[in-house]
């Protein structure tokens, strides 16, 4: 089919390159415009922009998709349908309408779950055991159009927001592909969005401290789920310090099990009641977690006993 693009991070990329793979003609790609980066704020291509370079594809960067230019040079592509996934810009109903088959949107999660900028992020966040893609018919509202096709990721108890990202990056690339083969036959089904609503805001500042009255389960989800951005934070001696792998510990508070560990009836939030080669035993406001990577500011993730022990750290001091 004859089709444009319209994405700018990695998780949009899988689906470009398989468009490419499978014969489609990509008459344009749509990315947002270059950003400066690093110190020396050089303009840095978007991956998506990276990848259509690659592929020999043209490559538009509108600062506003809705201007009259930019649907002039939709016109002229003449695209059968346009695929957004992660374009980072509103359509306008003139572009909606556009096509003969409108628009198409690959969304990284199970809609009507989790609609809104951040799916990945907030499914992991709340712990949920199970997420997907969706391909949906864009409408005029926040992923509120008819859900087309499906498919199902388990999420793991340790799994990553990274490590899910990528899962669901490449389901979603499949996932478009067989979308589009069926639309091709004329048996694409559409279904309207029924049933319970979750909005994934955007991350703030106050989402990635942790707060360590919360259970070990949940901080457990924080911090994994913001991992590998923006990652969640701690103060240790009034220094900030990056938390990047957890595991909720079955263990009790109070056993003397190992040498290092203190009988600490009334461990308090945060307080570090012992230490071994797999991390810190922290408590939390319910239930133990094992706190393993760290990063403090300026340095690079390390072993949280590693980090401990090169502060001479004690049992019983406390994360705040």
């Amino acid at each position: 089919m004859r089709l444009v693009f319209m994405g700018t991070p990695d998780f949009a990329v899988p689906t470009l390159q398989a468009l490419a793979a499978h014969g489609h003609d990509v008459a344009g790609v749509f990315t947002q415009p270059d950003r400066p980066s690093g110190r020396g704020k050089n303009l840095k291509p978007s991956p998506v922009k990276a990848a259509a370079q690659e592929l020999g594809l043209p490559v538009y960067q509108p600062h506003k998709v809705k201007s009259p230019e930019s649907l002039e040079i939709l016109k002229e592509l003449i695209p059968e349908v346009i695929i957004v996934v992660a374009y980072g810009q509103l359509l306008s109903k003139e572009i909606l309408e556009l096509p003969p088959y409108g628009c198409i949107n690959v969304h990284a999660s199970l809609l009507p779950d989790w609609r809104g900028a951040a799916p990945i992020h907030w499914s992991i966040l709340e712990g949920d055991q199970r997420t997907g893609v969706t391909t949906m018919q864009m409408d005029e509202g926040l992923d509120t159009g008819d859900m087309l096709l499906k498919a199902e990721l388990p999420i793991g108890e340790d799994t990553t927001t990274g490590e899910l990202h990528d899962d669901l990056a490449q389901a979603g690339a499949q996932l478009l592909i067989a979308t589009l083969e069926q639309l091709r036959k004329g048996e694409l089904p559409r279904t309207p969005q029924k049933g319970p609503v979750r909005y994934a805001s955007l991350l703030t500042r106050e989402h990635e401290k942790i707060d360590w009255a919360r259970s070990a389960q949940a901080i457990h989800n924080q911090i994994r789920g913001l991992n590998p951005w923006p990652g969640s934070y701690t103060l240790f001696r009034e220094e900030t310090v990056k938390v990047w792998k957890s595991r909720v510990s079955g263990e009790e508070g109070g056993s003397e099990a190992e040498p290092n560990r203190l009988a600490l009836k009334d461990a308090r939030p945060g307080e570090i009641i012992a230490w071994d080669q797999q991390g810190l035993l922290v408590q939390t406001g319910e239930g133990l977690i094992r706190i393993a990577e760290v990063q403090p500011a300026g340095k690079k993730p390390m072993p949280a006993r590693d980090f401990f022990l090169g502060r001479h750290g004690q049992v019983g001091e406390c994360f705040s």
